[in-house]
């Protein structure tokens, strides 16, 4: 067999290899944990999603761009697109992996983290409203505040639809915002319909629960990983894709 021929196979394979080790992985979770997303069961949303988009639409999620909450740069060769919802415990769990995964992959620029929006109102009223106090945080002090919001709620929250609406001004206070003018934001209900897109998007992706997340690569393949899967298994994921 020629180099060429090599190469081709090889490239053809990898793909492959890729997305079968993240079902694999997927699988194995959902079987030890009788979940596949949050505390949704399987099936639970199939008919709300089979709603609101088509099979055809179903990879016709945003693309990465300027407008999202990235950490990291939009050039970085693999980007993960998470859509996560504030009152999930599972988010909250899944926050500290890409954190520690962020640590590692994206401070040489080899892995951006996109975060968007999803949540599950069915079960947690109250996460829209946390939703949109985050976007006021990152429009009043930036990108660095947005992440700064997501990562103190997530300290504070007993999730599951438990946080006290009366902290959300006091986490801006605390991460350094005017709380005035964030009430002010947060009030106005400004970001309501950008909420709602970005849920339209989550289902576009694919997504029926959350913590919900692809890796998308510098080819444009698309690994989706479901649910709140531990660091190894994500840190398995990345390495097959930068390899």
């Amino acid at each position: 067999m020629d180099n060429e021929t090599q190469n081709q196979k090889r490239d053809y394979l990898l793909p492959v290899s890729i997305v079968i080790a993240g079902l694999l992985i997927a699988g194995a979770w959902v079987y030890s944990t009788g979940l596949k997303y949050g505390k949704i069961e399987p099936g639970q949303l199939t008919g709300q999603v089979a709603e609101k988009i088509s099979p055809a639409e179903e990879n016709n999620f945003k693309l990465p761009d300027s407008e999202d909450h990235i950490l990291g740069s939009l050039d970085a060769p693999v980007k993960i697109v998470e859509y996560s919802d504030l009152e999930c415990p599972f988010c909250k769990t899944f926050q500290q992996t890409m954190r520690r995964m962020m640590s590692e992959y994206g401070k040489d620029g080899k892995v951006a983290w996109i975060y968007r929006h999803y949540p599950l109102e069915q079960l947690h009223p109250k996460a829209k409203q946390s939703a949109i106090a985050s976007e006021c945080a990152g429009e009043l002090g930036g990108n660095e505040k947005f992440w700064a919001y997501i990562d103190k709620y997530y300290e504070i929250t007993p999730a599951n639809n438990e946080i006290d609406l009366a902290e959300l001004p006091r986490i801006a206070k605390e991460i350094g915002l005017d709380q005035s003018r964030f009430e002010t934001c947060l009030n106005s209900g400004k970001y309501g319909q950008k909420i709602e897109d970005s849920i339209k998007d989550a289902l576009a992706a694919g997504a029926q629960g959350t913590p919900y997340s692809l890796i998308i690569t510098k080819d444009g393949a698309k690994v989706p990983i479901s649910g709140a899967q531990p660091y190894e298994n994500v840190k398995f994921l990345l390495e097959q894709v930068l390899r």
